[in-house]
């Protein structure tokens, strides 16, 4: 059971992502039937720390109540983030100390978004899943590339380690690790206190703005053409032809040029042009279905379904313009 959570706050924390934390588990609800929990929002020192929008943090503690917490909970943490780096300020060693000791005992070890930086720092992550911002999901791979970096997700439990990616899947982890310990019906309780889904469907992907296809060399003309006419039948034969190349030829060039194979390409292009149609659009989804080249809405909900980990339903729900 969960009884004690410490929360880590260092310079550049971010007052969102260790409010998500004070949220989950630093409120008093006991009068409302609620577990309660000894919350020590904790320091080197006991410090006071500067948090990225400007102004001070006063922790109650220094690192000792960390010593003994069932949860040690990281929020982001950082100068914070610029040009696509992530700049992870220094963690101080009795910092690392004190994480890997909680690990090493047994304690969750919860991080929220750009937290993961430091749980990589204490070497917590290595030959551990594990996840942060989709932002930033490659740069925490090439720095601990020993973490297994899944950055499609909202949360990764890899016991004793559960890392979140952005703001709002650091409530989602929270209610994951509270489910797993004290059971759903708390959870959702306190989900529906808080105002947030017990549950969200998906994962990161369906938040990431796909951006526009990359140039090609030889083959952007067909590219180009491709993207015209995602609603009409494409196969590697006629798209060679439309390249004047053979069409084993054409298959290794576009693979040399895109990355990937002419179905993959398509597949992605026309899931991107089904999620503007299901957030700009009325058409229903067999409408849609049809425009976007998949022919059918189960073809379409098995490509999004796969892509995006969410249903074409849900995600028009959630990114529809109210307007």
């Amino acid at each position: 059971m969960l009884k004690k959570v410490a929360a880590l706050a260092l310079d550049g924390v971010a007052a969102f992502e260790l409010g998500v934390i004070c949220e989950a588990f630093g409120t008093d609800r006991t009068e409302q039937g609620f577990p309660s929990y000894e919350f020590a929002l904790c320091s080197p020192g006991g410090r006071p720390v500067r948090c990225r929008s400007g102004y001070d943090i006063v922790p109650g503690h220094d690192l000792a109540p960390m010593a003994d917490a069932d949860v040690v909970a990281v929020p982001a943490m950082g100068p914070g983030f610029t040009g696509g780096e992530c700049e992870v300020l220094d963690v101080p060693d009795e910092v690392v100390a004190a994480l890997r000791a909680a690990a090493e005992r047994g304690a969750w070890v919860l991080s929220v978004c750009s937290g993961a930086f430091v749980l990589g720092e204490a070497g917590l992550l290595d030959d551990r899943r594990c996840t942060t911002h989709w932002m930033y999901a490659e740069q925490l791979a090439a720095r601990y590339p020993l973490a297994k970096v899944d950055p499609d997700v909202l949360y990764v439990e890899d016991a004793p380690i559960l890392t979140s990616a952005g703001t709002a899947a650091g409530i989602d982890a929270c209610l994951h690790l509270i489910r797993q310990e004290q059971g759903s019906a708390v959870a959702t309780a306190l989900a529906r206190r808080m105002v947030v889904p017990p549950h969200r469907d998906g994962g990161q992907a369906q938040y990431i703005e796909t951006p526009v296809a990359p140039a090609a060399d030889s083959l952007q003309p067909v590219l180009a053409w491709m993207q015209e006419h995602l609603g009409d039948e494409q196969t590697v034969e006629s798209l060679a032809v439309r390249a004047h190349l053979a069409p084993r030829t054409f298959a290794r060039r576009f693979r040399s040029e895109t990355g990937t194979t002419p179905h993959d390409w398509l597949t992605a292009q026309r899931v991107l042009l089904a999620r503007r149609l299901l957030e700009e659009s009325d058409l229903g989804v067999d409408q849609i279905a049809v425009r976007a080249g998949f022919g059918n809405s189960a073809a379409l909900r098995h490509h999004f379904t796969r892509r995006l980990g969410t249903s074409p339903g849900a995600y028009r729900r959630r990114f529809r313009d109210a307007d």
